[in-house]
């Protein structure tokens, strides 16, 4: 809701502010990677083809509902730039939902909490026809204004550790200077605990030039802290990859995203945009 990617809501704040309504710039962006090739579907769709309430989520032809036990997600969407078709059912069962919230900014205008940090996922789509299992995780982020305001930048990352929990590392920079660190582990009952943070480790760098960052425990045995194992989205202004790292005493592979949001406020990105996330009003 009110993409904070979108151009068509960037173009609209600019113009009308707060007045901008969220329910007219919705997307459910999925992101397939593997051995069948990438295929990412972002279709903004406007107030005309939204609904919500209480328990689902409808946006065009696809949905978001709690099922019973479950969050069921039904897809039905056309991939950008390439329109391949991605359908199907992901369902996202909780071990526990948790009510952790957090501010990013030192203004609390952005926040942050997960809602199932630990989960198990079920995966059967028919276009491409694939199938899977496994562990997955479930957040939020909202906002009273863009992202671009208060941030120069962050890393985050999430790893499932032995005893089934997760933890988490948001690494914030403000555009001020000031940055802050959250480091939480979230436990399968959906209690949590701060941990202290780890040292602050470069990885490679992106192709579009964006700095990757994490934090990662200094092994006792000598072996490299993080080691960047995949890249799975390098864009101008934000990359998903997975990192083999050590935390809370463990050895572990993290999901890990950098975004760089000041990135997003450039003409040439307004012009990419539009060919990875089209809008249908």
């Amino acid at each position: 809701m009110g993409s904070v990617f979108s151009p068509y809501y960037a173009r609209q704040h600019a113009r009308r502010g707060a007045a901008v309504d969220p329910d007219d710039h919705c997307a459910l962006n999925v992101a397939l990677y593997g051995a069948g090739g990438k295929r990412w579907t972002m279709t903004e769709r406007g107030r005309n083809r939204v609904q919500r309430d209480r328990e689902q989520f409808t946006i065009g032809p696809s949905r978001v509902q709690w099922h019973g036990d479950h969050l069921r997600i039904d897809i039905d969407e056309r991939g950008a730039p390439l329109p391949w078709r991605v359908r199907g059912t992901v369902r996202v069962y909780p071990s526990a939902l948790c009510r952790f919230n957090t501010a990013l900014d030192a203004a609390g205008r952005h926040r942050w909490g997960p809602i199932a940090p630990g989960a198990r996922v079920t995966v059967a789509l028919e276009h491409p026809q694939l199938q899977w299992q496994g562990e997955g995780y479930l957040d939020s982020n909202e906002g009273d204004e863009p992202v671009d305001r208060p941030f120069q930048g962050w890393d985050w990352s999430r790893a499932r550790l032995r005893d089934g929990s997760t933890a988490v590392l948001y690494d914030l920079c403000e555009l001020g200077g000031s940055n802050r660190v959250i480091a939480e582990r979230f436990m399968p009952d959906g209690s949590h605990q701060p941990f202290a943070p780890p040292p602050r480790v470069a990885m490679p760098g992106t192709l579009w030039q964006i700095d990757r960052h994490t934090r990662a425990d200094v092994p006792h045995d000598g072996s490299q802290a993080a080691r960047l194992a995949q890249t799975l989205e390098d864009t101008p202004f934000y990359a998903r990859s997975l990192v083999d790292t050590h935390l809370c005493g463990e050895r572990v592979t993290a999901v890990h995203e950098t975004l760089t949001p000041q990135r997003l406020r450039a003409w040439p990105m307004r012009f990419m945009l539009p060919w990875r996330m089209p809008r249908l009003a």
